[in-house]
């Protein structure tokens, strides 16, 4: 029996001497490092399905998916959402005439009233919305038309913004503040909401500003120019957006904590969508007694200022009132989900058991055939 040694060289094809003959001009041998990650020796787990793992995993599945999807539906479908549409297409419309003759470079503001009525109270605390539809913030260019420094206010970014703000960087060689396509196309409808009694009376349901932005937008994200509190004096030498009625140091002159850069309606604003049509936190409305709803069953009326055009672009707003519960508002998609997912693991599980009952053939004995 002869004695052989393992030459690890030997094996990629390197043979000793090789280099003494063939000298500078050898060709590197492409077969991998004799190691156990390349040569694939690692150690490994590889499951072996059979009917006894594979069948309780689907029946496992469905049980605890159902009941997950059922509670999320019910829970969706507990949440109450009324939503008006007071876009104005349409010539019986109430905001017609503003829809038709208004526009970005109208001086005059526009008044129209949207009557409703709820059917069923809300309970608890009561999140109006604002919605616009076949509105694409998620154009690539839109995302992009913005300096984030100048938001966070920075002084150079604020007398120079960033070059992706263009075309609304700067007005007549004056810079723009806040700079950029969303900013200049800030949502600016607003929205006032009555109850009417039983004696015919109008009663204006108070309608919460604050609150309604994330807390990083607003203390992180955000910030005014620093250097002075008097914010006509630290925005001096910058000019509105082209689209704006007034500069952003008067967007809530009656609160120094909610104007300027960290007014939370534009804060709401800039954080883009995602989908053509979506909504955006608008006002709250609070609760303020247990014994009776926030909102009641009767007749509401809605007083819109028409500043914000949309058919040009062939677009919708509308008005959302909404409740929400531990999930958010409403949604039943993920309950859908669940359930859908759930219902499928349990057939198939029904289904594979009774393949496996009937066209199982192994054979438990013991017996050799002759």
């Amino acid at each position: 029996m002869m004695a052989s040694s393992y030459n690890a060289k030997e094996e990629d094809g390197n043979h000793p001497g090789a280099a003494n003959h063939a000298g500078a001009g050898i060709v590197k041998s492409k077969k991998p490092d004799n190691t156990a990650f390349k040569q694939q020796r690692l150690p490994a787990w590889q499951p072996i399905l059979t009917a006894g793992t594979v069948l309780p995993a689907f029946f496992v599945i469905g049980l605890i998916f159902i009941p997950i999807g059922i509670g999320l539906y019910v829970t969706s479908n507990n949440i109450k959402e009324f939503e008006i549409d007071y876009t104005g297409a349409n010539i019986e419309d109430p905001c017609y005439n503003c829809a038709k003759n208004f526009s970005w470079n109208s001086t005059a503001q526009c008044f129209c009233t949207v009557p409703f009525t709820l059917v069923q109270p809300f309970e608890s605390n009561v999140f109006m919305y604002y919605g616009l539809s076949n509105f694409y913030q998620n154009h690539r260019r839109y995302v992009k038309s913005r300096d984030d420094s100048q938001l966070n206010g920075d002084r150079s970014a604020l007398m120079s913004p960033s070059k992706e703000c263009e075309p609304y960087r700067t007005s007549e060689g004056t810079p723009i503040a806040p700079c950029g396509a969303i900013a200049n196309s800030l949502f600016n409808d607003t929205l006032q909401l009555y109850h009417i009694d039983s004696n015919g009376t109008f009663n204006e349901i108070p309608l919460v500003k604050k609150g309604i932005a994330w807390w990083t937008d607003k203390h992180v994200k955000f910030r005014n120019p620093g250097g002075n509190n008097n914010l006509t004096v630290a925005f001096q030498g910058t000019s509105k957006p082209v689209n704006w009625r007034e500069p952003v140091f008067k967007l809530d002159p009656e609160d120094p904590e909610n104007n300027g850069f960290i007014n939370e309606d534009f804060i709401v604003w800039m954080r883009t969508a995602a989908l053509p049509t979506f909504r955006k936190l608008y006002r709250i409305i609070q609760k303020k007694s247990s014994s009776t709803p926030t909102l009641p069953s009767g007749k509401y009326v809605l007083n819109i200022t028409y500043n914000y055009p949309v058919l040009s672009f062939d677009g919708r707003k509308r008005m959302i009132l909404s409740t929400i519960s531990w999930m958010g508002g409403k949604n039943p998609f993920l309950g859908i989900a669940y359930i859908t997912v759930g219902s499928i693991c349990f057939f198939l599980g029904v289904v594979l058991l009774i393949i496996h009952h009937k066209y199982d053939t192994r054979n438990n004995s013991a017996d050799i055939p002759n």
